[in-house]
C-alpha cells in the first residue's frame, strides 16, 4: 500500500474497513503536527527552571493531535536551552526581544493553526487527559471557552492554605456557564492557564491598558456573548510562589482588577443605565455606592440583612430588608456582599424576586 497516496487521496472518514495497517497511518497522521486539533501556547520568560516539566506534562497528553507553540519573550536565563534540547516534531519554539506578556501572547495566538487554542504558562502541570477531557466538553457543551477545575499549589507544592478560599470559589462556585457569567465582575472565574477556546476568543486579542490582560479578554468575550464553562475535575496544577507575575506585575493589583470590573460594567450591563438598585451597605458594598453615584448613577433602592443598616439612610439612600427585595422590573441588580458564603445564600431571594443572575442581576466585589 502506498501511504503517501492514502494520505492525499482518500478521505479516511469514509472508510468503514480498515486493517490494522491502516488504523496505524490513521494514528501517526492524527499525530502529524501539521494537523494538530488544538494549538498550546505557552508565552515564557525566564522559566528554565519550571518549563521542561511543563512541556513534557503537554506533550505527554492523551490527546496527541496537539502542537505546543513556546513564545520566548527575551528570557536571560537558559529557558532557550532547555526548550531546544526537548526534541518533539510537535514543539516548536519562538524567540523575540522582551516586550512582556501581552506581546508574547499574541504573538503565540498568530502562530497557531489549529482551531482549538489552549493556554498554559511555563511552572504549571497539565494532567495527561486536561487536552482531551476539555476538547469533549468544548464541543459537546457547545461553548466557545472551557476551563477546568484546578489545585492551587505553593512553593513547597503542598496545597495553598492562603488561597483556600478562591481554590473553593474557582472550582465549586463558579462551574456551570450561568454562575461563570453572573460572577464574572467578583473576580476571574477562569484560571487563566487553564483555559481552552476557540481561537475566535483569543483573536479578540491581550490589550496591555494597565488592566489585567487575560480578565479584560475574558469581560471582552462575555460581552461579545461567548459561552464560558468548566470540566468539573482538577485537571492542572496551578503554582503559586513569590516570583509569579501576578504577584509581582502592578497590572494584576487589586486596584487594577478592579477597575477592570468597572470599566467593563460600564461598557456592558451598565451602558445608559440611569438607575440601579444595590444589595451590600457593608465594607464591600459602600464602595461601590460611593462609585455609582460618582458616575451619575442613582442608586433607587438598597438592600441589607444587617438591622442595623435597614431604615436608615446612606448616602441618600434608603436601605430595606432584603426579605423585601421588589420583583424584578428591569433595573439592573448589583449585589456587593463579601462574607463567606453571603453569596450562595442570596440565590433563592433572587429566584423569588424573579432575578435571572447574569442577565439583570450582578454580584461585584
Amino acid at each position: 500500500m502506498n501511504v503517501a497516496g492514502d494520505r492525499s487521496e482518500r478521505s479516511i472518514s469514509t472508510r468503514t474497513e480498515l486493517d490494522g495497517y491502516e488504523i496505524q497511518v490513521i494514528r501517526m497522521m492524527a499525530r502529524a503536527p501539521n494537523h494538530p486539533q488544538v494549538s498550546v501556547v505557552l508565552p515564557v520568560f525566564n522559566g528554565a527552571r519550571t518549563i521542561a516539566r511543563a512541556i513534557r506534562s503537554i506533550l505527554n497528553q492523551t490527546l496527541e493531535a496537539i502542537e505546543l507553540i513556546v513564545v520566548d519573550d527575551g528570557s536571560t536565563d537558559d529557558t532557550v536551552a532547555v526548550v531546544r534540547r526537548m526534541e518533539d516534531s510537535r514543539l516548536k519554539l519562538r524567540c523575540y526581544e522582551h516586550r512582556g506578556v501581552v506581546d508574547a501572547a499574541n504573538a503565540a495566538t498568530s502562530i497557531a493553526s489549529a482551531p482549538v487554542i489552549a493556554r498554559m504558562d511555563a511552572d504549571d502541570i497539565a494532567y495527561p487527559d486536561r487536552l482531551e477531557r476539555q476538547l469533549d466538553c468544548l464541543d459537546r457543551r457547545g461553548a466557545d471557552v472551557v476551563g477546568c477545575q484546578v489545585r492551587i499549589l505553593d512553593e513547597s507544592l503542598q496545597e495553598s492554605v492562603t488561597l483556600a478560599r478562591y481554590s473553593n470559589w474557582i472550582n465549586k462556585e463558579t462551574l456551570a456557564s450561568e454562575q461563570i457569567v453572573a460572577f464574572r465582575f467578583v473576580e476571574f472565574p477562569l484560571v487563566n492557564p487553564s483555559i481552552m477556546a476557540r481561537r475566535e476568543y483569543f483573536e479578540l486579542g491581550f490589550r496591555d491598558d494597565g488592566m489585567p490582560e487575560d480578565y479584560d479578554l475574558m469581560l471582552r468575550a462575555a460581552s461579545h456573548g461567548m459561552v464560558f464553562t468548566k470540566v468539573a475535575k482538577v485537571l492542572l496544577d496551578w503554582m503559586d510562589n513569590a516570583q509569579r507575575l501576578t504577584r509581582t506585575d502592578r497590572r494584576y493589583s487589586l486596584e487594577a482588577f478592579q477597575r477592570c470590573r468597572r470599566v467593563h460594567l460600564l461598557d456592558g450591563p451598565l451602558r445608559g443605565v440611569a438607575k440601579v438598585d444595590l444589595w451590600g451597605f457593608g465594607q464591600a458594598g459602600k464602595p461601590w455606592l460611593r462609585w455609582l453615584q460618582s458616575e451619575g448613577i442613582q442608586v433607587r433602592l438598597g438592600y441589607d440583612i444587617d438591622q442595623r443598616k435597614v431604615g436608615q439612610k446612606v448616602h441618600g439612600v434608603e436601605v430595606q430588608h432584603a426579605a423585601q427585595l421588589a420583583p424584578a422590573d428591569g433595573t439592573p441588580l448589583l449585589i456587593a456582599v463579601g462574607a463567606q458564603g453571603a453569596r450562595e445564600a442570596i440565590g433563592p431571594s433572587l429566584v423569588l424576586g424573579d432575578y435571572s443572575p447574569g442577565r439583570d442581576a450582578w454580584f461585584v466585589a
